[in-house]
């Protein structure tokens, strides 16, 4: 596995990580803690480095990945996320100083560390100044208990009023074939300040693999069943994009999913796309997709295919959408 640098930062991971969200939250069941635990060190053996989960993912999902990465501690980047009040992504923001330091003492309990690699903000608490989340988290790293800082779909004011009390090492949010938004702002502030980009989502939530089309039923706890890009009319509109990157993907002799994470890796050597997955060959097809190297007549092709769709729907529900870009 290739290894890239999270901007300016020196921090080191895998060109590809592991988001850990769907072991337990927004996809449906829980995976049972065996089968979760054998497929987080299924992607250390593949060469996965970066691991992502969140106090808001439940504490099942921060046990487990702690349990799995003990073996290779030191040799893995555990990131996770504060933010939400009661650790519940449904009651709103809560980045007060006295909530964060509580949080990071909760996530090195639950996973059983001394120390957070990257101690993300899971959404901008408007109701806490940037400045005083980034100094909190500016003392938790002098005391040795957060290696570095990000954020998590953070507008460029916020990343740059972060920035400027404690350097921001990544920022993560959605990007892929059908959400470019970051081009527009994220991306060039980023650039600018030197900070990484991490990706979630970057196979459109599964869509992009074309195992979704518009008969697929989710089940009743899935999130996608309230996202307006996943209705039935958006899924049979948005197949026209699948079928573009199929036939990108044919061409190459790779999957879809596989031409929809090289996209992602090439537009900037600083991004680092983070799929989640809970199926151990669906790990291997991620983990492959950083040996696809798309030229520069490729790239174009995809440019080309790309603007030949318009996306319909939303990705997020309007209480959602109000969370994010500030």
């Amino acid at each position: 596995m290739q290894k890239r640098k999270l901007g300016n930062s020196g921090l080191e991971v895998s060109a590809i990580g592991f988001g850990a969200m769907g072991i337990s939250f927004g996809y449906g069941p829980a995976m049972e803690r065996a089968a979760a635990i054998e497929l987080i060190r299924g992607a250390v053996e593949r060469g996965v480095t970066l691991f992502d989960t969140a106090e808001a993912y439940g504490a099942f999902n921060e046990e487990v990945v702690g349990e799995a990465l003990a073996p290779v501690r030191d040799r893995v980047v555990i990131a996770t996320k504060f933010g939400f009040k009661d650790g519940d992504s449904k009651t709103g923001m809560d980045s007060r100083p006295e909530r964060i330091r509580a949080v990071v003492d909760q996530s090195l309990r639950r996973m059983k560390t001394d120390h957070i690699d990257l101690f993300y903000q899971h959404r901008p608490d408007p109701n806490v100044p940037i400045e005083d989340v980034a100094g909190t988290v500016k003392e938790l790293i002098k005391a040795g208990k957060v290696k570095h800082f990000g954020l998590s779909e953070a507008g460029a004011q916020t990343i740059r009023r972060a920035h400027a009390v404690q350097p921001v090492t990544a920022l993560q949010s959605e990007y892929s074939m059908w959400w470019r938004e970051p081009e527009n702002e994220i991306l060039p502030t980023l650039e600018e300040l030197g900070i990484g980009f991490v990706p979630f989502s970057p196979l459109g939530k599964g869509f992009l693999t074309g195992a979704i089309d518009e008969t697929t039923s989710f089940s009743k706890d899935d999130f996608r069943n309230i996202v307006p890009r996943f209705s039935p009319e958006a899924r049979k509109a948005n197949q026209a994009l699948v079928d573009e990157i199929a036939a990108i993907a044919a061409a190459k002799g790779v999957t879809r999913a596989q031409i929809a994470l090289a996209w992602v890796l090439a537009q900037k050597p600083w991004i680092v796309p983070i799929p989640g997955t809970t199926k151990l060959h669906r790990l291997d097809e991620n983990v492959r997709a950083a040996d696809v190297k798309l030229d520069a007549a490729d790239l174009r092709k995809i440019a080309d295919a790309l603007a030949t769709v318009k996306v319909v729907g939303d990705r997020y529900p309007a209480h959602l959408a109000a969370r994010v870009g500030k």
